[in-house]
């Protein structure tokens, strides 16, 4: 580990944190070092990891007497529950291959997955189990249903595979990422490290879901790994609600919902958080400089990184935001990584397999074993790293510009009045133009006519173009009322039709 990471900790932590290859070993761990501490909560029902190692095994053992082809996918069909938990870590440390389904799921989109992933047993929540009264040639059962007998965990491997993610939602048609044990320890160990004491006596709460990668990795396994507290979050409007009891410590958020816990403060005061958050970790999108301030002011460290789901979500951390703002940090160890044509690579054991059952964007992913991220990004002389853009979300001019939304994007991302924007390409008297839309902060402009706040949007828009070259510049202005469409993972979906 490098000392920039590993540096974040104090020193008798850091010779308790080593990298663990597999799911098995890392349940030996916690059986081991945090036997009696607190692991799962959701309020009603607490449990030590002790018990949750057993919980665990019992599991195992249910699914074992089903039957299953040797490294079966498994599906789970169920909200941010312990039982959600529970199974992951059962199914993955049986030597199964775990898929955690987006419980938005419609009846369709359910019976889909299913074929799509070969899924041969799927553990479904109650609530949700008229959604699979068509599915066909797949063992259904309860979340709720265990044995009472404990089985020890399979003899996995590095490479056996642990879980399959959807991914790529945001430019097409979702993928399955196949991440191995190994990759999905890495990001888990990765995201143990962040400034101060991480193992033991903190409390986080599962709020994004353990379909995304982010959700499960950061807000699941990096806390298991640490020996911290976890509470489910089966409801998320509810949990938060809940945060003056809870009282966490550590919140792992996107910037979209870091927007939603600060304007809760300006409503209810910083109390409303539980008194003791002293970090936000962010994910999964850019963070507004504007929101680190905030929370800055509030005494409550906001750090963040980058990372892909390909990636087992970790490439690079940053955990000074006030003094490198617009930063994703930089680049984790044991991993290799180049520049070429502007784009970031990645090599190492973080990589995932391929996408299931597609080998066409699988080969097209690789070079000689180099992960192409897709990322365009630049480093600043100390090794920071800096994203500026997508290659799939260039926008190519008619003079054979490359123009890059994100880019042209950040510039509002600074204004203090701008929650959200998004610059796309559009065809206005039949010729193609930079557009932008842009969500204002309404609470910034109480009392103020709703002309009042297009002109001064098209007024930032102005003093924006008058620092781009002409061919950079937004030809056409739209001032939002409602906010964008949004993926599972509260990104601005790049297709807003």
């Amino acid at each position: 580990m490098s000392n920039y990471f590993f540096d974040m900790i104090p020193k008798e932590e850091k010779e308790k944190l080593n990298y663990i290859p597999t799911i098995p070993q890392l349940l030996e761990k916690i059986k081991n070092d945090y036997s009696e501490s607190p692991a799962i909560s959701n309020l009603a029902t607490t449990i030590t990891y002790s018990e949750l190692y057993q919980r665990v095994g019992c599991r195992r053992t249910f699914i074992n007497k089903q039957g299953l082809t040797p490294g079966a996918k498994i599906a789970v069909f169920d909200r941010n529950s312990m039982e959600a938990i529970e199974l992951f870590l059962a199914i993955t440390s049986a030597g199964y291959v775990a898929i955690m389904l987006p419980n938005a799921l419609n009846e369709q989109q359910l019976i889909g997955s299913m074929m799509k992933f070969d899924v041969e047993m799927l553990f479904v929540r109650d609530e949700f189990k008229p959604k699979t009264e068509n599915i066909k040639g797949v063992k259904i059962f309860s979340t709720k249903e265990t044995d009472t007998t404990f089985t020890p965990s399979a003899d996995v491997q590095k490479t056996t595979v642990a879980a399959i993610f959807f991914t790529g939602g945001t430019t097409g048609a979702p993928k399955g990422a196949i991440l191995n044990h190994g990759a999905l320890m890495r990001g888990s160990f990765n995201g143990c490290f962040r400034p101060g004491s991480v193992i033991g006596g903190h409390r986080f709460i599962a709020l994004l879901p353990f379909s995304h990668v982010f959700g499960l990795i950061f807000s699941m396994m990096s806390v298991l790994y640490t020996g911290n507290e976890l509470f489910t979050a089966e409801d998320m409007k509810t949990t938060i609600g809940q945060l003056p009891i809870i009282k966490p410590t550590c919140l792992v958020v996107v910037p979209g919902l870091a927007e939603i816990l600060y304007g809760l403060t300006k409503v209810h005061g910083v109390q409303f958080l539980g008194g003791n958050l002293k970090t936000l970790v962010s994910g999964a999108a850019n963070v507004p400089p504007r929101l680190i301030g905030e929370f800055t002011k509030l005494g409550i460290n906001l750090v963040f990184g980058y990372g892909l789901t390909e990636t087992a979500n970790l490439v690079s951390g940053n955990a000074e935001a006030v003094e490198r703002p617009t930063s994703v940090g930089k680049i984790y160890s044991e991993q290799e990584h180049k520049v070429v044509d502007g784009e970031l690579w990645v090599k190492g054991d973080c990589l995932f397999d391929g996408y299931y059952k597609d080998e066409e964007n699988t080969k097209a992913a690789f070079v000689d074993g180099w992960f192409r991220t897709g990322d365009l990004v630049k480093f600043d002389e100390d090794g920071y790293l800096y994203i500026v853009g997508r290659i799939k979300n260039l926008i190519i001019l008619k003079n054979g510009e490359n123009v890059s939304p994100e880019a042209l994007e950040e510039p509002f991302y600074k204004n203090p009045y701008i929650q959200d924007c998004l610059v796309t390409e559009k065809t206005i008297n039949d010729e193609n133009v930079i557009a932008i839309d842009i969500l204002p902060r309404m609470q910034a402009f109480q009392g103020k006519e709703w002309s009042e706040v297009v002109d001064y949007m098209q007024k930032v828009v102005d003093e924006v173009n008058a620092t781009q070259p002409p061919y950079y510049r937004i030809a056409h202005v739209n001032v939002r009322k409602e906010d964008f469409k949004r993926t599972g993972s509260m990104k601005i979906a790049r297709n807003q039709n």
